[in-house]
């Protein structure tokens, strides 16, 4: 175990040496405060723009930087051949695998903290109070679906050759899981015979990505969900990640290191 914290340790503080954090965080904070100086016609209702306009930007960056940090882990140890010493220590592949999974999970964890804090801050001084069992709720379950994204890049980066490749093919599949994973069983009820049933199977297979957006509750002041919704999504989420990492972990064993 202290092995996996270790190599986690090293990929959280890559993450914080390169500039895509900083570059994302900084867009959304100064589209978030460009947003929120508008003023139609003195109209408070403009706080729910910002709202939806901030926790879109804080999806989209979280979810950029999950994909991206994940995305070059291995490749990027076999192209710089660091992976031979690493796994000479010795340390097992799983290791490695438990290891960069942990580090691009706790580190999009730190990230989400810091866009949620200025989210608070910002929305905070607008309505002079701070609902924060609702904002621990989404971030919570934010960060339970990007465990989920994080597992998934990680198979990905062992299956497709290029990092770029697997971000594209990754991005696009979990984009379309969350905009449309919810209606396939309405698509597959629509449909005759074999065509219906495949639709079906697909929507029971797929991760159900679209079941961690809260967003709306906080936009619309809904209050809290119940805590026991957010304990099967945490575990439906830890679930899922274990089999996309125990997958990825039966490609890594058997996959050749050298370029």
């Amino acid at each position: 175990m202290n092995t996996v914290f270790a190599l986690s340790g090293v990929v959280i503080k890559e993450l914080y040496r390169r500039k895509d954090f900083y570059v994302l965080f900084v867009l959304t904070a100064l589209i978030t405060l460009m947003v929120g100086s508008v003023r139609f016609f003195d109209d408070d209702k403009i706080i729910r723009i910002v709202k939806e306009a901030s926790l879109l930007l804080i999806w989209i960056s979280a979810l950029v930087i999950a994909v991206g940090t994940a995305a070059r882990q291995i490749p990027a140890e076999r192209e710089n051949r660091t992976i031979f010493p690493l796994l000479a220590k010795p340390v097992t592949r799983a290791q490695v695998l438990l290891g960069k999974f942990a580090g691009c999970w706790f580190a999009v964890g730190l990230t989400l903290v810091v866009f949620y804090l200025f989210f608070g801050v910002v929305i905070g001084s607008r309505e002079h109070h701070w609902p924060l069992a609702n904002y621990f709720q989404v971030m919570w379950l934010q960060w339970s679906m990007l465990g989920i994204v994080t597992a998934l890049v990680l198979f990905g980066s062992l299956v497709f050759a290029a990092p770029s490749s697997n971000s594209t093919i990754c991005l696009i599949l979990v984009i379309g899981i969350l905009l449309l994973g919810g209606y396939l069983n309405r698509v597959a009820a629509q449909q005759p015979g074999p065509l219906g049933a495949l639709i079906y199977g697909i929507y029971f297979v797929i991760p159900h990505l679209e079941w961690y957006d809260l967003r709306k509750f906080v936009q619309y002041d809904q209050g809290l969900v119940p805590w026991s919704y957010c304990l099967l999504a945490t575990l439906y989420a830890a679930l899922y990640a274990a089999l996309l990492l125990f997958a990825a972990w039966l490609v890594f064993r058997r996959k050749a290191l050298n370029l």
